[in-house]
């Protein structure tokens, strides 16, 4: 994982070599590939590339930051078993709490997401994800594993309450011709990418998230109105 970066940063380019200060909206990659190298971790890679390429083709900045869920796994096993998050899983999930954007890429297990990608999600706070657009992505040995997108993925991340972007991306074994994407991979990727950008281009800054007390108190009203009910 690399380390955090800040919401804002400065630009070279003005008179005098002052910087100015630019939006920098970070999109995090949550992958979860077992093996290494895996097409979990080469699809994450090409996304983030697509995405990266992309922005600035029209003029905007996006830093990209990885979380491999694989370094994460015994972690995450103590973090489901005790409610408590610590180290390398606590920063993965700041990570993911400061995104303006995430890219989540699992391989398929049994027609679903697999275990440890779930465990994840599972651990990460209430609240996370509000609002949050999410591009979903996922690899199998073959294409009739294709509906994981929308019959596992999806329903997942809409009651996260993220927003799920129409186009998600799925690589089956025959996608990689010769160790790389085919045209019609890259192709949805390209257009996902895109996708991801506009998005962006709208997208709260985590600070201005609610969070999760807040949005219940907000929910119930003044006290007033309590009393008045």
């Amino acid at each position: 994982m690399s380390d955090p970066i800040p919401f804002r940063r400065t630009s070279p380019g003005a008179p005098g070599g002052v910087g100015r200060a630019v939006d920098v909206r970070r999109v995090v990659v949550v992958s979860a590939g077992l093996s290494d190298p895996s097409s979990t971790k080469l699809l994450a890679d090409l996304l983030a590339e697509a995405t990266t390429r992309v922005a600035t083709e029209r003029g905007a900045v996006v830093e990209v930051q990885h979380v491999e869920l694989r370094a994460l796994a015994h972690g995450l096993t103590d973090a489901l078993l005790t409610g408590f998050a610590s180290g390398e899983v606590a920063a993965a999930q700041a990570q993911v709490a400061a995104a303006d954007a995430v890219v989540a890429v699992t391989p398929v297990f049994s027609a679903s997401y697999s275990g440890l990608f779930k465990t994840f999600f599972d651990v990460l706070e209430r609240g996370t994800l509000d609002g949050v657009p999410v591009l979903v992505a996922a690899t199998a040995g073959t294409a009739r594993h294709s509906l994981v997108l929308d019959h596992a993925l999806r329903p997942l991340f809409s009651y996260l309450h993220a927003v799920v972007l129409p186009t998600g991306v799925f690589a089956a074994s025959e996608d990689w011709a010769g160790g790389g994407a085919d045209s019609a991979l890259r192709t949805r990727i390209d257009r996902a990418a895109g996708e991801l950008v506009d998005r962006l281009a709208g997208t709260r800054a985590p600070a201005e998230r609610l969070d999760q007390f807040d949005r219940d108190v907000a929910a119930m009203g003044s006290f007033e109105d309590l009393l008045g009910g």
